[in-house]
């Protein structure tokens, strides 16, 4: 757990609620913050199975799955070729329109030229192309005179993606089970502290939505996360258009490590499923393998 992304913070408390489960659960448990060391950490812990709590770069992208495939220690959550390849969003959909998923048109461009002028027609969205949990996201607007500021910590190459309008939906998969529906209300746009600040955000699960368009979740859901080859537990979210019924789902990415807050949605929708939280980590730590 928390290791030094972006997403510290958000992995320090998914890491202690996990934490907290598994000794509910029965397991001898100790908790590592993962830090550049972390292959000595392990070393000196030695143990049977590595819950992975990291969320961001370094922790879902593929590294820290690669050093204990190193180490030869089973952990939870998806591999190494899957984490990399969800974690990088334009590979990602490269992935999702090879296997027949909606998914909008985006681009890889330098920063300087983001900022320079724009380079799709507004409404667009502009983040990295590689962290998670709505970090560095700026929304352009319609008819806004001017293209994005970005901030200097935004990296130098950066995703442009036609902005999608509509409802926000999401659907974990729990090996190979779509779970069900969410869908997030919030009173803006579904940004870093509407996840995970208390009350920024309403779950309606199951959503309240038709039910080609509740299938239509479950079925992209599953097909993404095979088609990126995850493992365990992810998350797919959608935006969903109402004006134009199963043609207006979008998917917008997977995540391979969903949050395991107090606020956060996959664990909600295995409790509607009749896992509750111990219950749940308990499947991640006996899924829990190395790829071979």
């Amino acid at each position: 757990m928390g290791g030094f992304s972006a997403e510290r913070e958000v992995s320090l408390s998914s890491g202690r609620e996990c934490a907290l489960a598994l000794v509910e659960a029965g397991y001898d448990v100790v908790e590592v913050d993962a830090g550049r060391d972390l292959a000595g950490q392990l070393a000196a812990v030695k143990p049977d199975v590595v819950f992975n709590s990291l969320h961001g770069r370094w922790g879902e992208d593929g590294c820290v799955q690669g050093i204990l495939e190193w180490l030869r220690i089973p952990y939870t959550h998806s591999g190494v070729l899957a984490s990399a390849l969800a974690m990088d969003k334009q590979r990602s959909k490269e992935a999702y329109r090879a296997a027949g998923l909606p998914v909008v048109a985006s681009l890889l461009a330098p920063k300087a030229d983001v900022c320079d002028r724009h380079l799709m027609d507004a409404p667009y969205v502009v983040k990295p192309s590689n962290e998670g949990s709505s970090v560095g996201v700026y929304i352009v607007q319609q008819g806004a005179n001017s293209p994005p500021q970005l901030s200097a910590e935004m990296p130098d190459v950066v995703m442009v993606e036609a902005y999608v309008p509509g409802r926000e939906l999401t659907t974990a998969v729990l090996g190979e089970r779509a779970l069900t529906v969410t869908d997030i209300v919030t009173d803006g746009w579904y940004d870093y502290n509407a996840k995970y600040s208390v009350g920024g955000s309403r779950h309606e699960i199951p959503a309240n939505i038709p039910r080609d368009i509740y299938d239509a979740c479950l079925d992209y859901a599953l097909r993404a996360h095979k088609a990126l080859g995850c493992r365990g537990l992810s998350r797919t979210d959608f935006r969903w258009d109402e004006s134009r019924g199963v043609d207006g789902l979008i998917l917008l990415e997977t995540n391979t490590q969903p949050g395991m807050t107090p606020t956060s949605l996959a664990p909600e929708q295995a409790a509607w499923a009749g896992m509750d939280f111990p219950a749940l980590c308990r499947w991640l730590v006996e899924d829990a393998s190395c790829d071979r």
